[in-house]
């Protein structure tokens, strides 16, 4: 749903381009080997930080809340950026979305809860998004694109609510090619845990389920439901690094148990060694949130460790790859989003 600036701004992006320094590699802690008949430790990981989110606004007009504003790149590699949209409940006619709009070298992941988003883009490819449902764009090489209210929710009215997370591509996948991935929400894998509690794998795999997201760097993508006082114990990689985002509710992470409530991320410490990896995430006594429950994201992966070059729509590795970008953007070597036919299809590409 995070859109560009407007072009006239784009102009002067020598002066706006954020680079980030290079990540130095830290070390990947491997499980230890339980000989038959031993005793397999459970490690539980740690917050070793906790971020509140900054409210601001995207696209034509919409509130998000920027859940990674002010953490260092580092610490959420290989994840950019994760905007929370709404919830918000619109009075007719004035649902907003994301007009046309350009993207290059990285992912981006729409996960709806609430309302309903029509996807179109330069390649021909779309969808309707419906609660519960996943849009997975590829931007590679170059992409423009539009997120925008059906007619439906624009004509009634009504509650959007959801999430657009942007996963960053190494330089050896930057060009290619763009891809759309249509994910239904019946597609997600599940599991409960023994308190009533409910893991939705978007992406990655989790304690054997898998997530029906097709990604280009490992991660893990998860969705937690937590009823008041429940627990969800999840196993986790150790090489991956860990973030939790708490949508609604509020409760306690990590082995220390630290409060998280909505709008904060907590980022959870490196794999301990000697035993098996986990994250716990405990819901609070009540819950004052839509669904009654705890509800929080949890994403994992890992980290590219390359130079970023950022600026806008654009993510690469350096500054040329920037001017590049917005120069094919300009000229129009992006594409444009083909003219809808009378029964709302595309023309194609």
């Amino acid at each position: 749903m995070s859109c560009a600036r407007p072009p006239s701004r784009w102009r002067n992006h020598r002066g706006i381009l954020t680079l980030a320094s290079v990540l130095s590699p830290t070390s990947v802690v491997p499980h230890k080997e339980v000989p038959p008949g031993g005793v397999v430790q459970i490690l539980e990981r740690d917050v070793a930080q906790v971020n509140q989110s900054v409210r601001g606004l995207e696209g034509a007009g919409f509130p998000v809340r920027r859940a990674f504003a002010g953490l260092d790149l580092r610490l959420t590699d290989p994840f950019l950026m994760l905007d929370h949209l709404g919830a918000v409940d619109y009075a007719p006619g004035e649902a907003k979305g994301a007009p046309d709009h350009p993207h290059r070298g990285f992912e981006t992941v729409t996960y709806l809860l609430s309302g309903e988003f029509e996807h179109r883009d330069s390649t021909g490819g779309g969808g309707l998004l419906r609660p519960g449902d996943t849009q997975w764009m590829t931007a590679g090489a170059g992409i423009v694109h539009s997120e925008m209210p059906t007619n439906a929710l624009l004509d009634n009215g009504g509650v959007l609510h959801g999430t657009q997370l942007w996963v960053n591509l190494p330089a050896a996948q930057k060009w290619t090619p763009p891809v759309y991935q249509d994910l239904s929400g019946t597609a997600f894998g599940q599991w409960s845990s023994p308190d009533g509690g409910t893991v939705r794998v978007v992406a990655g795999s989790n304690n054997a389920v898998n997530g029906p997201g097709s990604t280009f760097t490992p991660i893990t993508y998860l969705h937690l439901s937590v009823p008041p006082g429940g627990r969800v114990q999840l196993p986790w990689t150790p090489e991956f690094n860990a973030l939790i985002y708490v949508l609604e509710g509020e409760g306690t992470v990590g082995a220390s148990r630290v409060a998280l409530s909505a709008g904060q991320t907590a980022v959870m410490t490196a794999a301990s060694p000697g035993g098996v990896d986990t994250i716990t995430v405990h819901a609070g006594a009540s819950a004052e949130s839509s669904t009654g429950q705890m509800e929080a994201l949890v994403l994992g992966g890992v980290p590219i460790r390359e130079q970023i070059a950022w600026y806008g729509p654009f993510v690469m590795n350096t500054r040329e790859e920037i001017e590049q970008a917005v120069t094919d953007y300009q000229r129009g070597a992006m594409g444009v989003i083909p003219p809808k036919h009378a029964d709302g299809e595309s023309t194609g590409s």
